[in-house]
This record gives C-alpha cells, sequence and structure tokens, in this order.
C-alpha cells in the first residue's frame, strides 16, 4: 500500500428511531439554536419534522426553518440559509434529507462565517477553513455526504457546479434510519444506485495504483449495491437491504477507498456535473448515461483493470462483455443510457462540450481531455 492519511471524525447513529433522540445528539456540542434545512413538505406530513422539533425542544435547541432545498441544490438557496443563519445567530446547522440537502447545509454553514459571497468558498477564491457544526438525518442515500467533507452546488447565473472539501465540513453527528428510505421511489433508487456505484468506480477505474485489500472492499460495495438495489425494486420494506445499500453509500466516499491507491481521478463526476448544470437532470441519471460511453472510451488505458471487474461483478470475461453487462443492469433498473432519454438532442453537443471544457481546464487535466476526446464521449452517448 502507498502511504495515506485517513481523518473521518464523523460519528454514525444508525438504526431504527435515532431521528427521535436528533436534540440530544446534538445538545453535549452546545447547540442552542440551529438552522433546520430541509428540501420538500414531505417530511411534515411523514410526522418526522414533529418528531425532529420534539426532539429539540426536548433539548432546549431553539430552532429557524429553511424548506424547499431542490435536487441540484443551487447556490442561491444556499445564500438565503447564510442570510438566516447569521441574522438569528444559529450555532448549528441541521439538515434533513438527501445529499442536497446535506450539501446545501455544509455551504451555509461554511457561509455563515464568511464575510463574503457564499460563492467564493465554492469557485475556489477562498478555502473553507471554518464552519458552523453540522448535523444530519439522512432520507436518501446517495451521495455519501453525510459521511465526507465535501459538497457540490450549482450557480444558476454561471450555470457553473463546483463545491469545496474541507476538514470543517465534515458532519459531527449523522442519522442513518433505513426506515426513513422506504419512501424514495423506484426512479430515485435507481438514480441513487448509479451515484454510489461512481463513487466506486471512477477511483477503481482511473487509479494508477490500488492495493487487493482496496480492490477488494470496492468490488464487495459494488456488488452489495447491485443485490439491495435488485432486492429494493422487488420490495420497498425490505429493512435489511436498506440498511446494506445506506452504509454502501456511506463507504463509497467516506475515504476508506483511498487508502493506499495512487493516481485516482473523478472523470466521469467532472463530465457529468456540465449535464446536471446545464439541463437539470439528476445526477444520478447523468451519471448513468456518461459511464457506458466513458468506460467503452476509457477501457484500453486500463484493460487489466476492466476485466477483472468484468470477471468479479459479473462473471464475464472480456472487459466489453463487463462494460455491456453493466449497462444492462443500468437499464433493467429504469436508469437512461443516451442523452435523447434525458431530453437532450445532438445539436446541444458542442455547447455541453464547452461547458466540460471549462471544468476540464479548472482540474488541469486538458492532456487527458482535449476537446475533440470530450466531442467523441458524447457523440458516443
Amino acid at each position: 500500500m502507498r502511504d495515506f492519511t485517513f481523518y473521518n471524525p464523523t460519528r454514525v447513529e444508525f438504526g431504527k428511531d435515532k431521528e427521535r433522540a436528533i436534540g440530544s445528539y446534538m445538545a453535549p456540542y452546545g447547540v442552542k439554536k440551529a438552522l433546520l434545512v430541509y428540501g420538500s413538505e414531505r417530511i411534515k406530513t411523514s410526522g418526522l419534522y414533529d418528531r425532529v422539533a420534539k426532539s429539540l425542544g426536548e433539548n432546549g435547541i431553539d430552532f429557524v426553518t429553511l424548506g424547499g432545498i431542490k435536487s441540484n441544490p443551487v447556490v442561491s438557496k444556499a445564500r438565503e440559509g447564510v442570510r438566516i443563519a447569521k441574522e438569528e445567530s444559529v450555532d448549528a446547522v441541521l439538515a434533513v434529507g438527501g445529499g442536497s440537502v446535506l450539501d446545501t447545509a455544509k455551504v451555509i454553514a461554511a457561509g455563515a462565517v464568511y464575510d463574503g459571497d457564499v460563492w467564493d468558498l465554492c469557485s475556489y477564491k477562498k478555502y473553507p477553513d471554518a464552519a458552523l457544526k453540522i448535523f444530519d438525518i439522512l432520507t436518501l442515500s446517495a451521495t455519501g455526504s453525510e459521511m465526507n467533507a465535501s459538497a457540490v452546488i450549482t450557480n444558476e447565473e454561471t450555470t457553473e457546479k463546483f463545491g469545496f472539501s474541507s476538514p470543517a465540513a465534515f458532519p459531527t453527528v449523522s442519522v442513518i434510519n433505513p426506515e426513513l428510505q422506504e419512501s424514495v421511489t423506484n426512479e430515485y433508487l435507481a438514480y441513487s444506485a448509479v451515484d454510489i456505484l461512481s463513487h466506486c468506480m471512477d477511483l477503481y477505474f482511473t487509479a494508477s495504483y490500488i492495493p487487493g485489500i482496496t480492490a477488494n472492499y470496492i468490488e464487495n460495495m459494488i456488488k452489495t449495491v447491485i443485490r439491495t438495489t435488485n432486492a429494493l425494486l422487488k420490495n420497498p420494506g425490505d429493512y435489511e437491504a436498506r440498511s446494506e445499500f445506506a452504509w454502501a453509500a456511506a463507504q463509497a466516499l467516506n475515504r476508506t477507498t483511498f487508502a493506499g491507491v495512487e493516481g485516482n481521478r473523478y472523470d466521469s463526476h467532472l463530465i457529468e456535473h456540465s449535464l446536471s448544470a446545464l439541463y437539470d437532470v439528476p445526477h444520478g441519471a447523468g451519471l448513468s448515461v456518461v459511464y457506458p460511453a466513458w468506460m467503452n472510451w476509457h477501457y484500453s488505458q486500463n484493460p487489466t483493470r476492466y476485466e477483472r471487474f468484468a470477471r468479479q461483478i459479473f462473471d464475464q470475461q472480456t472487459a466489453e462483455a463487463g462494460i455491456e453487462a453493466l449497462t444492462h443492469w443500468f437499464v433493467s433498473i429504469g436508469a437512461p443510457v443516451k442523452l435523447e432519454q434525458l431530453h437532450i438532442t445532438q445539436d446541444k453537443i458542442e455547447e455541453i462540450a464547452a461547458h466540460i471544457y471549462r471544468t476540464i481546464e479548472m482540474a488541469r487535466m486538458q492532456p487527458l481531455y482535449p476537446k475533440e476526446t470530450i466531442i467523441e464521449l458524447l457523440n458516443r452517448m
């Protein structure tokens, strides 16, 4: 294994009814007033909001709210949250929702202790080295934000989808009750599964070196996500499958897969972020379109790894057969695999390519992805 530093301070409270104790998890950290950030009003009709409010009240924690966080979260909403957090002098942010809500909460928490525009922190102008304490109750597992230090958000005015990673953005306590995710639609279960797999596969296919223990670990997560997704599509109330799916999501991007690894990148995310920034498609849906095209283009650069993937995941013997098997699985769970399924027409390719190239330039990856390569990839989608 290569040398590495591993750090993850997030405390996870996993299990049934854990959300009822959120106040008791927050109070020991001196929280007196929180900004509760959430997405749709479903948390109120489901009773989750009332359970959270009750627990906060029982532990002497006052709160104000910011709802309406959308999938593909936007910086204008984060700016609204920063304003509220400063005006109300909150000392913590509590996210109740999925990755979009939690990413917004992280941006708000960092922006609340920053004097300038919060977009500075997301566009690499200013490093977010401080933030309010962050807590969360997860209602959808996909992004891994509940156990990592990163956030991604879109600037609607510039159509830029950027973010940051900082130790200040690790959640202090994350609550994962798999029962809260039973109402996730099959559509978003599929998109979530693809997102989790992408966190595993980007590293798996691009790393110049992966120790055996980490390769095995990643392969086990991929097989777990495939197995549990299939089970949940048949029976959304399968608690065991829901639990394993949720834990795999957290593990896929909490940096355990980085241990001892060298030379990894997140190529598919750099490409997909333009699709969701320009056309507001769900991130997982964009990834399921990007991946077959990207893999068919990329596998010749790392054939041994792709052949291993084919054998270990799908019991196939060639890289091409492994890619085809994954594509068929995407189709089987209802995930799109072509741009036209996202209602993106071929006449948009030049526009998308130019947008992607801006991100590639910021990542200094032009030698790997010149403009003609980006266009080639898009034409495969």
